[in-house]
């Protein structure tokens, strides 16, 4: 019987405990769900003076080149150690000298040649101030004078010729040198000792030591944020060049060198729509500084004009092209759009549609929704001068 009754008892009791909560249900008051704001990131913007970069590249090249020519004909006999390949020379270095035993003959033989004629012209002319003196008393003829005169100029006019020899056999005698014309680096060598060379003939070619030059292409719409004078022709006045800062890697590490635009090229590429511009570097000077090496590829950032009453952003914050998040005084956010004076990399400038002191969202945030409540975290940027184009 107890294997009966408890059970029994259980689900009784079990049924009127439901029957006693179906009759008696709790009320439960409807409330509103509360909503939390999201929490951005926010910062003040305030308008400033940015200094655009104009950034490029390009290779550098020779500022002067020289395809240094022999002078004179005649086998080598001395070659300097530096015209070798990389070798450095400095102005009026002796490079070569070729055998000058035929030019020393022909000089003394032009001096020979000069005493000869000035001999005869002074012969000529006393001879024709005698004359003259026989005339004045009538012992002379007319032809006797004419002669006279003929010879002396005569005279005098190969005295002319045998002195412009001497100048000649001198200046040739002094050419069998062959010296560097300016501070060089030695490209290339073209001649050996013992080699017959002809006048004219190639004997090396050097690049010049002291400076070189990078051109730099820049589209037509870059231009327009350089602060140069775009009518003018030739090169720039030194007051007027923007200041560029070249960077390339060399030897392993990132080297740095300082430089100026110049000039820019007259003929626009129609191909890519751009013009060349030319840098100028002035080589460092002293042991411990690095040359600009001819041929290193290099990355090229001009200064360009300063442009007042910019607002630099970080370029995440734009969206659907022209629009940012505004933060207003009731912390809801909004769409606005604004007025981009420029897209570069990493920043965006801004030249209206905001005004000094408002909050601008700089949260990555995704879904929003125009008037959305939110709760801003003031953060400062950076403060920008330069801006890359």
């Amino acid at each position: 019987m107890k294997r009966i009754l408890i059970p029994v008892g259980i689900l009784t009791g079990c049924l009127l405990f439901a029957a006693y909560l179906v009759r008696t249900p709790t009320q439960v008051e409807e409330s509103s769900p509360e909503i939390i704001p999201v929490s951005v990131r926010v910062t003040e913007v305030q308008p400033e003076t940015v200094q655009l970069l104009v950034e490029s590249h390009g290779k550098v090249q020779a500022a002067q080149q020289v395809n240094l020519s022999v002078p004179v004909a005649g086998p080598i006999e001395w070659i300097s150690p530096s015209l070798e390949a990389g070798g450095y020379v400095q102005a009026g270095d002796v490079l070569l000298r070729i055998d000058g035993s035929d030019y020393e003959t022909l000089l003394a033989r032009s001096r020979a040649s000069v005493q000869q004629a000035r001999a005869e012209a002074e012969h000529a002319e006393q001879e024709l101030s005698r004359l003259l003196e026989l005339a004045d008393r009538r012992l002379a003829s007319e032809s006797q004078m004419e002669d006279a005169r003929r010879q002396a100029e005569v005279n005098r006019a190969r005295l002319a010729d045998a002195e412009a020899n001497l100048r000649q056999a001198e200046l040739d005698l002094q050419r069998t040198e062959l010296k560097a014309p300016f501070n060089a680096v030695v490209q290339m060598r073209e001649v050996e000792v013992g080699q017959y060379v002809n006048r004219a003939q190639s004997a090396a070619v050097l690049y010049g030591a002291d400076v070189v030059e990078v051109r730099v292409p820049l589209a037509i719409r870059q231009l327009g944020y350089l602060d140069i004078p775009l009518s003018m022709r030739g090169e720039l006045p030194p007051a007027q060049a923007p200041d560029v800062k070249l960077t390339g890697v060399y030897g392993g590490q990132e080297q740095h060198w300082q430089g100026k635009l110049v000039r820019i090229e007259a003929a626009i590429d129609a191909n890519s729509n751009t013009v060349q511009t030319i840098i100028r570097v002035a080589q460092p000077e002293g042991s411990d500084a690095l040359p600009l090496p001819i041929g290193l590829y290099v990355e090229a950032a001009i200064d360009g004009k300063r442009v007042d009453d910019i607002i630099a952003l970080p370029r995440s914050v734009v969206r659907n092209n022209n629009q940012v998040l505004v933060v207003d005084a009731e912390n809801k956010m909004f769409y606005r759009e604004v007025e981009i004076y420029r897209l570069e990399e990493e920043r965006i400038l801004i030249s209206g549609g905001l005004l000094p002191g408002e909050k601008i969202c700089i949260s990555p945030i995704q879904a929003v929704i125009n008037g959305m409540s939110v709760q801003p975290v003031m953060e400062s940027l950076a403060p920008t001068s330069q801006a890359a184009l």
